[in-house]
């Protein structure tokens, strides 16, 4: 056999399109793409092939299209430059004058001229038989942070690119070197209080971080609370939302809107026996229905809606400058106005609606007018909860998903961003044998990127414009994503690659420009670049108890790095005392994720674990109970997690209730209640809770003490 191994045309232009041919599983051994699913995926992502017989003549035409495209249409200036720009240039023009021309993001330009000849070439390449260089074009460091468009004149040919100036690292405040803050997670709608609606509101998540900063805790977190389908379609999750440019109307408080008073029409709605019944069969739910509660909201919120078009006044100017001011959520309002009305997915419309083009007659112009009301009393009360919570101290943790709905409003708008024809998702693990389809449409890598990524950049200052901490779901999402073509199963899906750099740049520009911190969520199967990326660009990282244990005595639970945060569980896991009670593995062999011979194993290693981790926190001194008992384990690994160097420890809630059902199940969707749980305490209760009290009291008190542990 010869040394070297001829590279297939199907692996090369695999490669032409960062399609991975291959990747190492859970357990480290190498999977290789089929040649079946790397045609499919070439073919979503623009490869001019439908056969394999197609291959040859879509690979010349990639070639040709790369070095023909002159410029990257993204480069990446660190700290201001320099940066030196690789331009590919026909050989025979190569060597002529070259005009540079920068158009800076906030105004005012900069212009350069290179002799051709002057400058290095670093590679050359023939073309269709066509001669092609590589020549680096130097640009002068010192430019200011931002976006600018960088257009390259030769012979007369523009070439043009987005040139993103960023910090090296994302936004840490003065003091961030050596914080030691601590916080509290419940999702908005399991946190309930005595006026809520059924489930809890913006309202609620004020009152809660009043009494979070009473408590001397630094951050309150919850799951996304951005625009989601809850009639038809239906799609309670939060991680895949209808729009990440837009909010759920279903967390406002509607008693806090202005229109409440002043409408008769709303005030009768809401004081009727039928309504009140209503609110009462709710509220007395132990899960959210989100569709009946959503119904009951509107239809008071559809009455606000009316008397503010019709009135006038003040508060309709404050209404139409928030639809100059933000002009994408006019769109937004007519394109859920038209869903409503066809009842289909937008995939399925005439071409002109399909297409992005929406009339008056498409759509009821009352519906129209309810979502553009409702995100502007969104935005309203956003905007006076993160007043608060900065005024107070309290740093508001939210998250940005991985993506949104496939019939979502992003999808429609931005769908050349987007990949009709996959979808996300995991390939096989040790929970996941068969892999995971999450069933949302993977973003476009080039779309992306001729695109300049507007959509990532707006979904991202959407969030960014109200909290102090953002996570990033699936980090590893800015490296690399495991697509699934439809009607293929999970585990014969591929890995594509994207523009780590380019990403990192807009996530640290951003957050300095809004004075947020980074998380990524770097949970599961991390491919080795991932961390130090993190590290490099300042992004803290994620420990999770129950991902660090080890059957190791000597480090049940491996030490806990600076820049992390660092919680028991996250809300895809099971509270700590489903986990201590083995309620996980049993669940598991329910779902058919585990066989019997598989199960008797699953048992006998969670024994182990408990077992070790008792072990270990006794070697510390710390106490665990005789016979182990679950509360006070629990403490004892808060304990452990406060005298660590951790930036951030983030308390679940429920754990100090002993709640063992999970918020959400993952690879589940009808089988358990995802997403609806409430918590098991309204606040008016669960604040006076000793188990509760105490313990985020010593929780503050060991914080503040500093990272010398008690061991």
């Amino acid at each position: 056999m010869s040394a070297t191994r001829r590279i297939s045309p199907l692996h090369q232009l695999a490669r032409l399109y960062d399609v991975q041919l291959a990747y190492y599983d859970v357990d480290s051994r190498r999977q290789s793409a089929s040649r079946e699913v790397l045609l499919t995926v070439l073919r979503l992502l623009g490869a001019s092939v439908v056969t394999f017989k197609d291959v040859p003549s879509a690979l010349r035409e990639r070639r040709q299209a790369l070095w023909q495209r002159g410029l990257e249409p993204v480069a990446v200036a660190w700290n201001g430059g320099p940066l030196a720009l690789e331009v590919r240039l026909p050989a025979a023009t190569a060597d002529g004058p070259l005009v540079g021309h920068l158009t800076l993001e906030g105004g005012g330009q900069e212009r350069w001229e290179w002799e051709g000849a002057a400058l290095p070439a670093v590679e050359a390449a023939q073309v269709e038989g066509i001669p092609y260089l590589v020549k680096q074009l130097p640009l002068p460091g010192g430019l200011p942070w931002g976006y600018h468009r960088f257009i390259l004149e030769s012979r007369g040919t523009p070439l043009d690119s987005l040139i993103i100036v960023a910090p090296v690292a994302a936004f840490a405040t003065p003091e961030a070197r050596d914080e030691r803050a601590w916080g509290v997670f419940l999702p908005l709608y399991a946190l309930h209080t005595r006026r809520s609606w059924g489930c809890g509101d913006l309202t609620d998540l004020a009152t809660f971080v009043a009494w979070l900063a009473e408590m001397k805790s630094g951050m309150v977190a919850t799951l996304p609370l951005l625009a989601a389908f809850l009639d038809e379609p239906f799609e309670a999750s939060p991680y895949a939302p209808a729009s990440r440019l837009m909010w759920n109307e279903f967390y406002l408080d509607v008693t806090a809107i202005p229109e409440l008073k002043e409408s008769p029409a709303a005030q009768a709605l809401l004081s009727s026996p039928s309504f009140q019944k209503e609110l009462d069969a709710l509220g007395s739910s132990p899960l959210v229905d989100y569709r009946r509660q959503m119904a009951l909201k509107r239809s008071v919120l559809e009455e606000m809606s009316h008397h503010c078009f019709a009135v006038g006044g003040e508060r309709f100017a404050s209404l139409q400058r928030f639809g100059e001011d933000y002009p994408a959520v006019e769109e937004y309002a007519r394109f859920r106005a038209t869903l409503e009305r066809r009842r289909t997915p937008w995939p399925t419309w005439p071409a002109p609606l399909r297409d992005g083009v929406l009339k008056e007659g498409d759509y009821d112009e009352g519906a129209r007018r309810y979502h553009l009301f409702v995100q502007w009393q969104a935005q309203e009360q956003f905007h006076a909860l993160s007043r608060k919570a900065k005024e107070l101290g309290v740093k508001l943790y939210m998250d940005m998903p991985l993506g949104a709905h496939p019939d979502g409003y992003d999808v429609w708008k931005h769908r050349e961003q987007f990949v009709q024809g996959a979808s996300m998702g995991a390939p096989p693990d040790t929970y996941f044998p068969l892999g995971q389809d999450w069933g949302l449409p993977p973003p476009h890598p080039e779309g992306l990127r001729r695109h300049g990524y507007r959509y990532y950049i707006a979904s991202l200052r959407h969030l960014l414009q109200h909290t102090a901490v953002l996570r990033i779901d699936h980090v590893m999402g800015l490296h690399r994503l495991f697509w699934v073509p439809w009607g293929t199963e999970p585990r014969h899906g591929v890995y594509v690659r994207y523009r780590p750099q380019e990403f990192y740049a807009i996530l640290t520009l951003e957050s300095h420009r809004h004075q947020t911190m980074l998380v990524g969520e770097d949970l599961g199967t991390v491919p080795p670049p991932v961390r130090p990326a993190m590290a490099r660009h300042g992004l803290h990282r994620m420990y999770v108890i129950q991902y660090q244990m080890s059957l190791n005595p000597q480090q049940a639970l491996r030490p806990v790095p600076k820049e992390t945060v660092a919680s028991l569980n996250t809300h895809d896991m099971p509270p700590f005392a489903a986990l201590w009670q083995g309620l996980d593995t049993e669940n598991r062999l329910r779902l058919g994720l585990l066989d019997e011979r598989q199960i008797e194993q699953e048992r006998e290693e969670h024994r182990q674990l408990l077992s070790t981790l008792v072990t270990f926190l006794r070697r510390r001194g710390l106490p665990t109970g005789e016979p182990p008992d679950l509360e006070t384990v629990i403490r004892s690994m808060l304990t452990f997690l406060c005298a660590s160097r951790a930036h951030f420890v983030l308390v679940n809630l429920e754990d100090l209730w002993l709640e063992a059902q999970p918020q959400n199940t993952p690879g589940t969707k009808d089988t358990c209640p995802n997403w609806r749980l409430k918590a098991r305490y309204d606040w008016e209760t669960f604040s006076r809770l000793p188990q509760v009290v105490d313990v985020l009291h010593e929780i503050g008190r060991l914080r503040k003490q500093g990272n010398n542990p008690p061991w």
